[in-house]
């Protein structure tokens, strides 16, 4: 058996910023002052030109256990070496001020000693410009301050600087905090602002879990994709982002490097779903705004993707970085907002429909709407027969991709729905007719000698985003041609480990070697739709072996070894983990554990 890839990585944030922390203990990754910003630790892309932040032994033998404080986003790594024990307690403050969330751009580390005499030392080298700038230190009474970045970034200890500035060793008797921050001094008190904050952010986030619906199926998994998911939303504008990363291989040599700290309008769909299962309308009603921001100013054709702040100005270039264990090009910005993907709009509209109906959302967001609701419809009737990049983002050819019908069916259906509690009758002639017409086109993809749906009028094709027209309703759950469909899926796309290919024809970069895993969530959900529960139950138990240590997720999976791939962890995966969770729970009789 191959070698398995694990990424050993745990992430926190506070919806201002996130920082990935491995299991040494370095910040291996952190970007300021927003998700999309540069780095200022970026030793997971190249170790050289990257920085550091990290607290290490002052032997190379020891042992770490990393694990997050329970229900919430505070990660700690524990320390076992020759000498005595300690724990890293790492955090991004997030906790409820003055009628708002406080979340400042400030990460606080705690480290104490558990047992023994250990001796460490710490370093903190932020960068900026991709690593391209170094900046000054310059020493305060309590601080360092690194100059000449966007902003200052200044790091307050009680530590003795100078055993930092040279990462020289020191024998660790007594609690020690690093408070590190942008732009503004840390001006309180260090150790009780620091101990006040950890308190604080853990209630919020149990406070945050407690209020969550989750039913009693893998609640573990749920907290912990609901806390991931959480943390990946902007929150001053709504957007949530596919990925903290950039440029993590969809597998190792294959080219396929992409920056995903961007908000693809196509996860809104499945996003809102998840977050309105567990009944988090906050988060669903600032992503829904930010949707409709975006709906209102964009006065051309849409784009799939879109920076957090809902514009398209993040151009896609490669950097003179080493890369992820090599693998290069490291990209910033990323193409995919240049591409004709249609399914957008039916993504728009099927996203906006619980604003209508769930009676538990009442907001004035429903008044304005009716005429954004139009546009969308008549962007659906112009594209209705016009190829597309399809959502797996093809970049050298076109198709009519079934995927992009099946969400114009979707969104149509939608807004059919609400036309008719609007009692909008120009929108109800011409939301039937563009169901009408995009049952048609899906039905033109139908192969039936293969007893399946293909990837696209033009080919016979097989692809995995296909099973979502079971969960969407499109296929009656119960009828034949559904079951047909998802076992033809099966067979051409399934590994023996429930995992799934997105397809497995050449594409712009030859043939797929890695596994996507929400795909397999998406076989999970339609075998449940279509009474194969036992089937459901087992291959979803099976994908959970494929988390790292924290339980978090990659968007690839490589089947033989079990490998994680991909920009990590993947706000996708987890969605469709949620999603399949509920849509087993909405139907098996009892819990599992009774």
């Amino acid at each position: 058996m191959k070698n398995k890839h694990t990424y050993n990585l745990g992430v926190i944030g506070n919806c201002a910023f996130l920082a990935h922390i491995d299991d040494h203990a370095n910040v291996a990754w952190m970007c300021w002052p927003s998700f999309d910003s540069s780095f200022v630790f970026g030793a997971l892309l190249d170790k050289q030109k990257g920085g550091e932040f990290r607290v290490r032994p002052n032997s190379d033998q020891y042992q770490t256990r990393q694990y997050y404080l329970q229900n919430t986003n505070v990660l700690c790594t524990e320390f076992d070496t020759a000498s005595g024990r300690f724990r890293v307690t790492d955090f991004a403050p997030r906790f409820h001020q003055n009628e708002r969330y406080y979340k400042p751009l400030m990460m606080i580390r705690k480290i104490e000693p558990l047992d023994g005499q250990p001796q460490i030392s710490v370093s903190c080298r932020p960068v900026g410009e991709y690593g391209e700038l170094v900046p000054q230190v310059n020493m305060g009474s309590n601080h360092l301050q690194f100059t000449n970045l966007e902003k200052d970034v200044r790091l307050t200890t009680n530590i003795p600087l100078n055993y930092v500035k040279d990462q020289r060793d020191f024998l660790l008797t007594e609690p020690k905090y690093l408070v590190l921050t942008w732009g503004i001094p840390m001006e309180a008190p260090l150790v009780t602002t620091s101990e006040d904050f950890l308190r604080k952010t853990i209630h919020h986030w149990r406070e945050w879990v407690r209020r969550c619906q989750i039913k009693p199926y893998w609640q573990e998994e749920m907290i912990r994709s609901a806390l991931i998911l959480k943390i990946h939303q902007y929150e001053d504008t709504g957007a949530i982002i596919a990925s903290a990363t950039t440029s993590l291989p969809e597998a190792p040599g294959s080219g396929r490097t992409w920056d995903y700290r961007y908000c693809w309008m196509r996860d809104s769909y499945y996003t809102l779903k998840a977050l309105n299962d567990i009944g988090h309308f906050e988060e669903l009603e600032r992503y829904a705004g930010y949707i409709q921001n975006i709906a209102f100013s964009d006065t051309g054709r849409y784009s799939p993707v879109y920076s957090i702040l809902g514009d398209g100005n993040f151009p896609e270039r490669e950097l003179a970085l080493s890369g992820y264990e090599g693998n290069r090009p490291v990209r910033i910005g990323n193409q995919a907002k240049e591409h004709i993907q249609n399914d957008v709009y039916g993504q728009i509209l099927v996203s906006l429909l619980p604003l209508y109906v769930d009676q538990r959302l009442v907001g004035p967001e429903r008044n304005t709407m009716p005429n954004l609701i139009m546009r969308l419809l008549r962007f659906i009737e112009r594209t209705m027969d016009e190829p597309d990049a399809g959502l797996w983002e093809f970049r050298n050819f076109s198709q009519r991709h079934c995927y992009t019908f099946l969400f114009h069916w979707a969104g149509s259906s939608a807004a059919l729905k609400i036309a008719r509690l609007l009692k909008h009758e120009e929108m109800e002639s011409l939301a039937s007719r563009l169901v009408r017409m995009s049952a048609q086109q899906i039905e033109k993809c139908y192969r039936p000698e293969m007893g399946a749906y293909a990837q696209a009028i033009e080919t016979n094709n097989m692809d995995a985003s296909l099973l979502q027209m079971i969960p969407m309703g499109y296929l009656d759950n119960h009828s034949e041609r559904a079951i047909r469909h998802v076992e033809t899926l099966e067979k051409a796309l399934k590994t023996p480990e429930g995992l799934f290919y997105r397809y497995l024809h050449q594409d712009d970069f030859g043939k797929p070697e890695t596994t996507f895993l929400v795909c397999a969530f998406w076989y999970v959900d339609a075998l449940a739709c279509i009474g194969r529960i036992d089937d459901a139950v087992r291959y979803f138990e099976s994908l959970l072996k494929f988390t790292n240590h924290l339980g978090l997720l990659s968007e690839d999976v490589e089947a033989t070894s079990g490998s994680q791939w991909g920009n990590f962890p993947q706000t996708y995966s987890h969605v469709g983990l949620m999603n399949a969770v509920n849509r087993i729970a909405a139907r098996i009789d009892k819990p599992l554990f009774l």
